[in-house]
C-alpha cells in the first residue's frame, strides 16, 4: 500500500467531525454559565512548499467558563527541511516528504478549580505511517475524584483496544508531560502514545479505532469535570495557584512540547501552533 491520501483524507474528517463535537459541547457549558461565548473560527494556508502544503483551521473561544479554548483542525504536506527530517520518523534529508493530519486541544479555564486540560490525536506519513496522541489533565488545584475519573475514562479506551496499552501510555505520559529543569510534571497526566504504525489496512483500521475511542472518551469525561467545577467559589490565593501553573505549563510548550516544535518546524500558523498558551501567566 502506497497511496495513502485516502487514509488521511479518512483521518481528517473524524478530526473535523471530533472538533465540531468537542466545540458544541464547550458552547453548551457556556450557554449554562450564561455567556453566549462562541468559537470563532480562522482559516490559514501553509506559506511552505509553494503554499501549496495544505492548511487549518483554529477555533477560539473566550467565555465565562473557559478563558480561553482552542481547538485546532490541519491537514498539511510537503517537504521537511533536511535539518529537520532526520528527528521525524521514516523521514530522511533524502526522503523528506510528510503529510500530516490531527486535531489539537489545550483549554485553559476561568475558575482555577476546573482543571485545564490538553488533547491532541494525528496521523502522519513519511516514508512510514502512524498515529500518535493522548489527553492529560492539568489543574492548578487537583482534586483526586477528578484525576481518578479521567484516567478511568482514559483506561477504559485503551482496555478495549490492547489490554496493555493503558499502563504503557500513562507512563509515556508521566515521562513525556514532565519539566526537566523545574523537577515536576506539567498535570496528573493521562496517557500519551506515538509512532502506531500501520504497515497494512488492517493495522490502520485498528489504530484509528483507538484514536476515536481516545477523542470519544475525552469528550466524555471532561466536559462532566469542568460541570462539577465551574460554580466553586475561589479566592485571590487561588488564583495566584492557577496563575503560576500556567507559568510552568507555557515552560513546557515552549521548551519541550514535540507538537509545537513540528509546526513550528514546518511552516505552520504561528497562532494556531501558539494557542496552547495561556491567556495570563505569573513567574516569580
Amino acid at each position: 500500500m502506497t497511496d495513502w491520501t485516502p487514509y488521511t483524507a479518512k483521518a481528517r474528517a473524524w478530526f473535523e467531525s471530533l472538533r465540531d463535537a468537542i466545540c458544541g459541547e464547550f458552547e453548551a457549558i457556556e450557554r449554562e454559565a450564561g455567556s453566549e461565548a462562541r468559537f470563532e473560527y480562522t482559516r490559514w494556508r501553509r506559506d511552505a512548499d509553494g503554499g501549496e502544503g495544505g492548511g487549518g483551521e483554529r477555533g477560539l473561544m473566550k467565555g465565562r467558563v473557559f478563558e480561553k479554548v482552542g481547538v485546532n483542525v490541519s491537514t498539511v504536506g510537503g517537504a521537511l527541511s533536511s535539518d529537520f527530517a532526520a528527528s521525524v520518523n521514516g523521514a530522511s534529508a533524502e526522503q523528506p516528504g510528510f503529510s500530516a493530519t490531527g486535531i489539537s486541544l489545550v483549554a485553559h479555564m476561568a475558575n482555577p478549580h476546573v482543571p485545564a486540560v490538553h488533547m491532541n490525536t494525528r496521523f502522519l506519513t513519511t516514508t512510514k505511517s502512524w498515529f500518535g496522541g493522548g489527553a492529560d489533565l492539568n489543574p492548578p488545584l487537583p482534586y483526586d475524584e477528578d484525576t481518578a475519573e479521567f484516567h478511568a475514562a482514559m483506561q477504559a479506551a485503551c482496555d478495549a483496544h490492547d489490554p496493555q496499552f493503558y499502563a504503557r501510555f500513562k507512563e509515556w505520559a508521566d515521562t513525556y508531560f514532565y519539566i526537566p529543569h523545574r523537577k515536576t510534571h506539567r498535570g496528573v497526566g493521562g496517557i500519551f502514545y506515538d509512532h502506531l504504525e500501520c504497515a497494512d489496512a488492517a493495522a490502520w483500521e485498528a489504530n484509528f479505532a483507538f484514536t476515536r475511542a481516545v477523542g470519544e472518551a475525552f469528550l466524555a469525561v471532561f466536559p462532566k469535570l469542568v460541570r462539577r467545577r465551574m460554580a466553586m467559589p475561589f479566592d485571590a490565593d487561588d488564583k495566584a495557584r492557577q496563575l503560576e501553573w500556567r507559568g510552568r505549563y507555557a515552560e513546557f510548550n515552549l521548551v519541550y512540547d514535540r507538537g509545537t516544535a513540528f509546526g513550528l518546524k514546518t511552516g505552520g500558523n504561528i497562532d494556531a501552533i501558539l494557542m496552547s498558551l495561556p491567556p495570563e501567566a505569573t513567574w516569580a
